[in-house]
């Protein structure tokens, strides 16, 4: 193969990773509009949807255990490929479920195909990181976060003008088409080669590292009360239109997305514990904002504000992980993912059981108040600015 077709083979890659990217942000993006008549059709409270959003949680953190033992085994590109096909079906499941037994199935198999693919494709992106010779993670995570846009922003107005069942449809339709599209220019990715027998990941014994983890999840867990909640919480605290409250996810998850493509560029000229720091405190204000906000329009564009805040605060803390003295970093970036992800799948079903008792803008104030808590930390992302090899 030439050098030339080589490097097409490559850049194929890449753009079909972000796609990847893209259409995972897409599906989650379009589930949030679809939560307030999810509530209303199965008649359930806060705290039911909360325990069926644990199951969902549980679900994925199953899920991204197989996949990483698929991804060692099979490769990312065959495991990536697995996952993001069970994944189109799920939102038209989850619009036709007719009681709490059903939606709850539907959601364990939805948090599971989420799961999985969540792990395969950001091991994906690895694979090409090594084929392309530099880093392309921020960008693929800001194409999620351009998914969960287009996701959001247009969920509301199409449940509102086709109904939720034609939505989903609509959205698992528009996902396939786009995933056939370079479902072929998947890289493989060879798998890793497993060193002396070795069947079990080991936890190691720094205590840094699980504190970089704990950081990774409370901000994950603010990630997961926009997603889950920003709706529910503008349609029942704040009676907004149902055209409009796919808006909150939908600005955070723009803004977001925008940043986090110029996010490199912003940590390189302040550092990691600037950006960190500031991060956290423009997150907290603006999430603030938003559970003391009368008005729907005003809390919306608190949570696009959040979505500044928000997106560099994972991204450091991978980078963070990754650079840890003494430690591999592949091991150290398990540990950081799978506890960030406890937050971002499992907090959401702890937010449903205290919204049940106090409300969801207490909630958020509450959540402002951690964000500031976590900017008390920052300087333990210094590592983050150690050029990686």
């Amino acid at each position: 193969m030439s050098l030339f077709e080589t490097r097409t083979v490559v850049n194929s890659g890449r753009w079909a990773a972000a796609t990847m990217f893209f259409v995972n942000g897409f599906v989650a993006g379009s589930w949030a509009p679809q939560v307030p008549s999810f509530v209303t059709r199965l008649g359930i409270s806060e705290f039911t949807l909360g325990l069926l959003i644990l199951g969902y949680g549980l679900a994925a953190l199953w899920t991204m255990t197989l996949a990483g033992q698929l991804v060692a085994r099979i490769g990312s590109g065959k495991t990536l490929r697995l996952f993001v096909v069970p994944v189109i079906f799920m939102l038209p499941l989850a619009a036709q479920a007719s009681n709490v037994w059903l939606g709850g199935v539907v959601l364990i198999l939805f948090g599971a195909a989420i799961g999985g693919m969540d792990v395969a494709m950001n091991a994906n992106v690895v694979a090409v990181e090594k084929q392309l010779g530099r880093a392309i993670m921020s960008t693929s995570h800001g194409f999620w976060s351009l998914g969960g846009f287009t996701g959001g922003s247009l969920g509301g107005i199409a449940i509102q003008a086709f109904g939720p069942v034609e939505h989903a449809i609509l959205v698992a339709i528009l996902s396939a088409v786009v995933v056939a599209f370079c479902y072929s220019n998947i890289a493989d990715g060879a798998p890793p080669p497993l060193k002396d027998g070795l069947k079990h990941f080991v936890w190691p014994r720094q205590a840094g590292i699980y504190a970089i983890g704990a950081m990774a999840l409370l901000c994950m867990c603010a990630e997961g009360s926009v997603l889950n909640w920003s709706a529910l919480y503008l349609q029942k605290e704040l009676f907004a239109d149902t055209a409009i409250v796919g808006f909150a996810f939908a600005g955070f998850s723009g803004v977001m997305a925008l940043t986090r493509f110029c996010g490199d560029g912003i940590r390189n000229h302040f550092g990691a514990v600037m950006t960190f720091r500031c991060s956290c405190l423009i997150a907290a204000l603006s999430m603030l904002v938003a559970g003391l906000s009368p008005w729907p329009w005003l809390a919306i564009a608190a949570f696009a504000v959040c979505g500044i805040g928000a997106a560099n605060l994972v991204p450091i803390l991978f980078s963070t992980a990754g650079n840890q003295p003494g430690l591999n970093s592949g091991v150290s970036m398990s540990v950081v993912t799978t506890i960030g992800h406890v937050g971002l799948l499992l907090a959401p079903s702890i937010i449903g059981f205290a919204a049940g008792k106090v409300g969801l803008a207490s909630v958020y104030v509450a959540m402002a108040f951690l964000l500031a808590a976590i900017s008390l930390m920052a300087a333990k992302t210094a590592a983050a600015d150690t050029k990686s090899s």
